[in-house]
């Protein structure tokens, strides 16, 4: 059952083994030597020469793995890559972390590797927009762009000698607020061509971070640094109401916000990947079948996600 932790009754663990070993049959017949276990035999040509890399040994002339995993082919290397391993960081990843220390010219984060990363001050762009040597006085008020706590979203920049390093020199990357962050295991979370998402059936953004980080939040449109600069050295006295108002999250987008987050933990729980076109099935789903928010999580809505998503796989295999 993949260690999932739910009250199921009697019928519910029928439904859900038969519906996850109907995922299983499907994705063996896709790629049928690509998941291995321990000691699993891994089909090579010893005429090319193979290398043999992590998570394999040579057992009685046969290359056979020692990790529980997928099967990764480099040129002549063959490893194994684990799917529970922690995340393994690389240069162009949208990551999503939370700043712990706010540092000399740094904020040190916390991005679910083993290790904090940092963000220059000189690695993201000023609230007033213009490009410039930083000076003693932005250092001086770097708490007022970041502080302890804040979730940011950035992009992986590599490594160097003190450690990871991350950039945040885009409008899409930043501090980010109002919204829900949710953690899952990193292997869940593939790396696409595209990891930010508006929802505009519902008025939120999804923010699917290759660290197993993800953020559900209200829609943020696109501001220019430099009027939200003057916004804000404005007198608040004048702009309190105004700003109230427009800070205000309406109770249907709060909704949604915990609706979607709720489809991304009942993904988790099950072991699915997730993707933009899972999440969305699954809120259209609770929408459809009239599940409350909190009734998301309980074991029916879980037995009924996993036989939805066999039933789409099993369609959509139909149609190739």
């Amino acid at each position: 059952m993949r260690g999932i932790q739910l009250q199921l009754s009697q019928t519910q663990k029928l439904r859900l083994h038969k519906a996850l070993e109907q995922l299983e049959s499907l994705s063996s017949k896709v790629n049928s030597d690509a998941s291995v276990t321990i000691a699993d035999s891994i089909p090579v040509n010893h005429e090319d020469g193979v290398l043999k890399g992590h998570g394999t040994a040579d057992l009685d002339g046969e290359v056979v793995a020692t990790l529980c995993g997928v099967v990764e082919r480099v040129n002549k290397l063959v490893y194994v890559r684990a799917l529970r391993s922690r995340y393994k960081p690389e240069v162009g990843d949208i990551v999503i972390g939370r700043v712990v220390e706010v540092a000399q010219k740094r904020w040190r984060l916390d991005i679910n590797y083993s290790q904090n990363a940092y963000l220059m001050l000189s690695a993201m762009n000023m609230p007033d927009g213009v490009q410039r040597r930083r000076t003693a006085l932005d250092e001086l008020n770097m708490r007022c762009i970041f502080e302890e706590a804040d979730v940011i979203c950035a992009e992986v920049r590599g490594f160097q000698h003190d450690g990871l390093h991350l950039q945040a020199r885009s409008k899409k990357y930043g501090k980010l607020s109002t919204g829900q962050l949710i953690t899952v295991t990193p292997y869940l979370v593939k790396r696409q061509k595209q990891h930010f998402h508006h929802l505009e059936d519902y008025g939120i953004d999804l923010i699917l971070g290759c660290n197993g980080f993800i953020w559900v939040g209200e829609h943020v449109e696109a501001r220019d640094d430099m009027i939200e600069d003057q916004v804000n050295q404005s007198d608040p006295q004048v702009l309190s109401l105004e700003e109230q108002e427009k800070n205000y999250t309406s109770l249907e987008t709060r909704k949604y916000i915990c609706r979607a987050a709720n489809a991304v933990r009942v993904l988790s729980t099950l072991g699915f990947i997730i993707t933009l076109e899972i999440i969305k099935g699954v809120i259209d789903l609770s929408l459809s079948a009239n599940i409350d928010i909190h009734d998301m999580l309980g074991s029916e809505f879980c037995v009924l996600v996993a036989e939805k998503e066999a039933e789409r796989r099993s369609s959509n295999k139909k149609r190739r």
